[in-house]
C-alpha cells in the first residue's frame, strides 16, 4: 500500500483512497499497478448499529481490484516459451546469440521465463491491451525493430574483444543525424549493460559540455590565457594527470591537453547550478530519455560548495554518466541539435514527440567546440586517432575512482555520420584504453 494515502473527497458525498498493488506472479515477477479505494458515507440509522453514524466504508465495484477490470474486460496470463525475432535497422534479423550485448539489453533470450498480463474482452476474449510485461518482449508481441547496424555492431563487439584485455567496458556509437543506436557492446559480453546503465563519473569528456557552457556565455575565448598550474586548492587540492602543467597555456591547449586546474579556476565563470541547467537545455542530461529499453540518463546535479562545482568542471565528484550519455553529448556538440538516443522502436516507426525538451547550440560555440576537439586529435591527447581519414573530433578523459586505485578510461569522438563512447574500467589513460578501441571501430566503419 501507499504510504500515508490521502482520501480525495467526490462530489456524492463519497471519497477515494489511492493505493498501490503489488502482486507477485509465480515464475515470472510482480505486477505493480496505482489504482483508488472508492468509500461512502454510512449512517448508523435509528437502530444504533455498533458501527454507528458516519461510519466510511468501501463502495465495492470490480474496479476496486484494478481500474481497468470491468464487467466486460478481464485480465488473462499468458506464459511464452519463445523468445521474439530481432531485427536490424533495415529490418533483416539480427541473431541475438551472436550479439549477447543486444540480447542483454533488449532483456531476450538466456531462457528466462517470459510472460504478460493483458486485459482482453469477457465474451470475444479480444487483447484490449497489455498492462505488465515480464521478462522482456514476447514472441506473441512480433518483432523487435531496432536501429542497429551490423556492420557497426561487429566492430564494435570486435574492437572491445581485442582491446579491453578482459576488463570491464562499454562502448555506444549512435547517428548524428538522429540519435539512433548503431552498436551497443559491453565486455563481458552479455554481463551488465554499463553501456546504458553505467552510472561512472565521465572524467574530461565532460569538459565538451563545460567548455560549451563557457563558450554560450562568452566567459572564455580558445585564444584566452588560463594557466594550467600543477595544483590548485579549492577545498581540496586538485591536479592533472601525472601532476603535469603548462605555464601561460591558453584555453585552447588546455582544452587539447585536458588541464584540470584550468577548469577549475575558471569556476567563477559559471553560476553554481548554470552547468546543470545547461546540460539539461541543450544536452538532454538529467531529463527521461525513451530510448526503447531501461537507461540511465545522466546526473550533473547542482554542487554543494564549491569543491564539488570545481570537481564537476572536468567532470569529477557526482556527476554520473555512461557511454549512451556521451555519445549523446558527443553527437550534440558536433551538430548543436540533441536528438533523444533510440535503440528499439515502437511499433516499428521512430518515436515523435516524447522525450527532452532542448534548445539548439548556438552555431559559433558549434564551430569553436569542433575545432577544439579536431585539435585534440591532430595535436592533443586523442592522437590515437590522427591517421584515420576525414575530420574526426575526440575528447579524452580519465576519470578517478578512487584516490589510490586505478582510473577509468574515456574517449568520446565524431566522425562525419557517427558518434562514440567508450569507457574501459581499471585503464590508466583513456587514450591508450578507450583509444584503440574507437579508432579500430572508426576504421572499419569508414572503409
Amino acid at each position: 500500500m501507499c504510504k500515508r494515502p490521502r482520501a480525495t473527497a467526490r462530489d456524492d458525498d463519497g471519497a477515494s483512497v489511492p493505493f498501490a498493488a503489488k502482486l507477485p506472479v509465480r515464475d515470472l515477477g510482480a505486477w505493480q499497478y496505482r489504482s483508488a479505494l472508492p468509500l461512502v458515507r454510512q449512517d448508523g440509522g435509528a437502530s444504533g448499529a455498533a458501527d454507528g453514524p458516519g461510519t466510511w466504508r468501501v463502495k465495492w465495484e470490480l474496479g476496486v481490484i484494478h481500474p481497468k477490470l470491468t464487467d466486460r474486460a478481464k485480465f488473462r496470463l499468458v506464459r511464452e516459451d519463445g523468445a521474439p525475432q530481432v531485427l536490424d535497422r533495415d529490418g533483416r534479423r539480427l541473431a541475438t546469440a551472436a550479439h549477447p550485448s543486444i540480447a542483454q539489453a533488449l532483456g531476450v533470450g538466456g531462457g528466462k521465463p517470459r510472460g504478460a498480463v493483458q486485459l482482453i474482452d469477457r465474451k470475444t476474449e479480444e487483447v484490449r491491451g497489455t498492462e505488465a510485461r515480464f521478462g522482456g518482449p514476447g514472441a506473441a508481441e512480433g518483432p523487435v525493430r531496432t536501429t542497429i547496424d551490423p556492420r557497426v555492431q561487429r566492430a564494435a563487439e570486435q574492437a572491445l574483444q581485442r582491446h579491453a584485455k578482459g576488463r570491464n567496458a562499454g562502448l555506444v556509437a549512435l547517428r548524428i543525424a538522429d540519435g539512433e543506436v548503431v552498436a551497443l557492446a559491453n565486455t563481458p559480453a552479455g554481463g551488465f549493460n554499463r553501456a546504458f546503465l553505467g552510472t561512472y563519473a565521465p572524467g574530461s569528456t565532460m569538459k565538451v559540455i563545460t567548455s560549451a557552457a563557457l563558450l554560450a556565455k562568452g566567459a572564455v575565448r580558445p585564444d584566452d590565457v588560463v594557466d594550467c598550474p600543477k595544483y590548485l586548492t579549492v577545498g581540496k587540492q586538485f591536479h592533472n594527470v601525472e601532476t603535469s602543467e603548462i605555464p601561460g597555456a591558453t584555453f585552447r591547449e588546455d582544452f587539447i591537453h585536458s588541464c584540470n586546474t584550468a577548469f577549475v579556476s575558471l569556476r567563477d565563470k559559471l553560476k553554481d547550478r548554470e552547468l546543470t541547467d545547461f546540460s539539461s537545455t541543450y544536452f538532454g542530461i538529467g531529463q527521461e530519455w525513451s530510448t526503447g529499453v531501461a537507461s540511465f540518463d545522466g546526473e550533473v546535479p547542482v554542487p554543494g560548495d564549491q569543491t564539488e562545482k570545481s570537481a564537476a568542471l572536468f567532470g569529477q565528484g557526482k556527476l554520473r554518466a555512461n557511454p549512451l550519455v556521451m555519445a549523446s553529448a558527443t553527437a550534440t556538440a558536433a551538430s548543436g541539435t540533441f536528438h533523444q538516443p533510440l535503440l528499439v522502436r515502437a511499433g516499428g516507426k521512430p518515436r515523435k514527440g516524447s522525450g527532452p525538451t532542448t534548445k539548439e547550440l548556438p552555431p559559433d560555440v558549434v564551430r569553436t567546440l569542433r575545432g577544439l576537439m579536431r585539435d585534440t586529435v591532430t595535436d592533443g591527447t586523442a592522437k590515437v586517432l590522427a591517421d584515420l581519414p576525414g575530420e574526426i573530433g575526440a575528447k579524452t578523459g580519465t576519470a578517478e575512482v578512487t584516490e589510490e586505485g586505478p582510473n577509468n578510461g574515456w574517449l568520446v569522438a565524431y566522425d562525419d555520420t557517427l558518434a562514440i563512447a567508450c569507457v574501459v574500467e581499471g585503464a590508466q589513460h583513456g587514450s591508450d584504453s578507450a583509444g584503440p578501441v574507437i579508432h579500430d571501430v572508426l576504421a572499419t566503419t569508414a572503409g
